[in-house]
């Protein structure tokens, strides 16, 4: 059987490779690094997370949580390797983002199945491929992507928080604690309100770097620089991600706002600043930032950054297997096909992978239907919309519950939510061994 071409080892990417090769599908996987790096890039590692080492909510009340556990009924290389990385987050799946890159590298590369090229593709290859190059596609291949017939491209602006070195920050004016009292997980650091309006004084004073062609209107909103957020209006940032709810501890007032950090590696040396994704200039993030109490002598390991993301205008372009409608046996996979987030991105290349796969092996085409975590997904980005943009997974995109005569509705969101999970959660259970088919480990 000819080599099924991967271009791109990003998430989506090797998450397509693994699931075409635990079937028997022989792939070549290319990947420009370390030749050739984007902006936001810094190692050699495939899958390399450039943004937050988070992976958002593990509950079945979450829908993110639900697509994780879909995905492990697959198998997912990017889960397992997730799993395995692990960091203390609350009631979120964190990793050591260094050990998980490293983890999902060696694992690809020593699969047998697998070869690994260190190229830049320029071109659009023939089917059977995947195209999971991401919204940091180099220029060759965004050319070559942009030619493709009936095709149009969405620019977006996405940007990264700031990690700091836990052994500078000031531990007797920060304090332990996950919201909710879901364990001590986070690092908080508590602000009185004189202290706040001084911070988000300087924040909104505070010099930006320049980026070419800058719109705030392109910003994703899950990914809103912080200074961007404090120009919406003063308290914007206290709703968000400086809240303080449910981080009272026992015999205080609750703060009048609160920045936490979230541990980034397993060795419990590196913090990044949740929510604070930034264009501010670098001096001016030890400037500002160092306002926050705990944080004024803080070391930063690396600064906050943002940088341009091109989506494709999936709807009429893509089916809801993520495969070119024109030219069968092509596939697209991760953010650059307006799925948004880690997990989305790695879930769209489980579908692409598993698609193809068994399309090769002349098996019955699969179904991801919309009552799914992974079929809504599916379903979003191959639905026409004269308003098509990034999109998180979401209960919202999933099939909702029918109402069942004599059955009371479920009022209860959380209760409700996780109805939902257990309907998708046992669709899966019932197709069980349609999921196994073709799979040789």
């Amino acid at each position: 059987m000819n080599k099924v071409q991967v271009i791109g080892a990003g998430l989506a990417g090797c998450e397509a490779a693994w699931q075409l090769a635990r079937r028997g599908i022989p792939v070549r996987l290319t990947e420009m690094k370390p030749g050739k790096s984007s902006p936001a890039h810094h190692s050699a590692d495939f899958a390399e997370l450039v943004c937050s080492n988070s992976f958002r909510g593990d509950r079945l009340s979450n829908a993110v949580g639900l697509l994780k556990e879909e995905m492990r009924r697959f198998g997912s290389l990017i889960l397992s390797a997730a799993d395995h990385q692990r960091v203390p987050a609350g009631g979120a799946l964190a990793v050591d983002r260094t050990g998980f890159a490293r983890e999902v590298t060696e694992r690809i590369r020593s699969h047998p199945l697998i070869e690994t090229v260190s190229a830049e593709a320029d071109t659009v290859p023939e089917a059977p491929a995947v195209i999971a190059t991401g919204p940091l596609t180099s220029e060759k291949m965004a050319s070559a992507i942009r030619g493709l017939p009936g095709l149009g491209t969405l620019n977006f602006y996405d940007a990264a928080a700031p990690i700091v070195v836990r052994e500078s920050l000031d531990m007797s004016r920060i304090f332990r604690m996950s919201r909710y009292g879901r364990g001590d997980d986070y690092l908080n650091c508590p602000m009185t309100e004189a202290e706040y309006d001084a911070f988000i004084t300087e924040l909104i004073g505070a010099e930006t770097a320049e980026i070419h062609g800058f719109e705030e209107k392109k910003v994703f909103e899950g990914c809103m620089p912080i200074e961007s957020m404090a120009k919406r209006g003063r308290m914007v940032p206290a709703f968000g991600p400086m809240k303080p709810v449910g981080l009272k501890r026992e015999g205080e007032r609750l703060p009048f706002a609160v920045v936490q950090l979230r541990q980034d590696d397993a060795a419990d040396t590196l913090y990044n600043l949740v929510g604070f994704q930034t264009r501010l200039k670098f001096p001016e993030q030890q400037r500002v930032f160092r306002m926050i109490p705990g944080l004024e002598h803080a070391e930063f390991a690396r600064y906050g950054v943002m940088h341009r993301n091109t989506f494709l205008n999936s709807p009429g372009f893509l089916n809801d297997q993520f495969e070119m409608i024109s030219r069968p046996g092509v596939y697209f996979a991760g953010q650059m096909t307006g799925v948004e987030g880690y997990v989305e991105s790695a879930a769209s290349g489980l579908v692409a992978g598993v698609s193809l796969a068994r399309s090769l092996l002349g098996l019955p085409r699969m179904e991801f239907p919309g009552l799914t975590a992974l079929g809504a997904m599916g379903r979003y980005i191959s639905t026409p919309n004269v308003r098509f943009q990034p999109m998180n997974c979401a209960f919202g995109l999933i099939d909702s519950l029918p109402a069942e005569p004599g059955k009371r509705k479920i009022r209860n969101k959380a209760e409700r939510y996780e109805a939902i999970s257990a309907r998708a959660l046992e669709y899966w259970q019932d197709h069980e061994q349609m999921i196994q088919e073709g799979v040789m480990e």
